[in-house]
């Protein structure tokens, strides 16, 4: 059993933009232009960069990307495989991520005591 029916989902997705589109053109227009500027500049190939949008969705939590992304990456060929080595880089990004926010929490702890100190 799959944890959501992920074709339903992104049916919903594309649905859901079609119906922003009529209310406010420009911002899908927008979304729709930032989308593809990448692939205008042809410095990576579909594969890699259908391989960065899965990662980054995960470091966003964004289902709705992973849904649209893992479809694009599935009809591009792009293997299993290469998108566990994608999701690695995001799990160690993350991961990064959360070791240097703990830095700076810490920081924000001796800031506090030192304000508290010289109060």
């Amino acid at each position: 059993m799959r944890m959501k029916d992920w074709t339903g989902y992104r049916g919903q997705i594309v649905a859901g933009v079609g119906e922003l589109g009529k209310l406010s053109p420009d911002t899908v227009r927008g979304y729709v232009s930032l989308g593809g500027a990448g692939a205008k500049t042809d410095h990576l190939d579909a594969k890699t960069r259908e391989l960065i949008a899965l990662a980054v969705a995960v470091s966003l939590r964004c289902d709705g990307c992973i849904a649209v992304h893992a479809e694009a990456a599935r009809k591009l060929g792009v293997r299993k495989e290469e998108i566990a080595e994608a999701l690695g880089v995001a799990v160690s990004i993350n991961a990064g991520a959360a070791v240097v926010y703990s830095t700076r929490t810490l920081d924000a702890f001796e800031a506090a005591h030192e304000a508290l100190a010289e109060a």
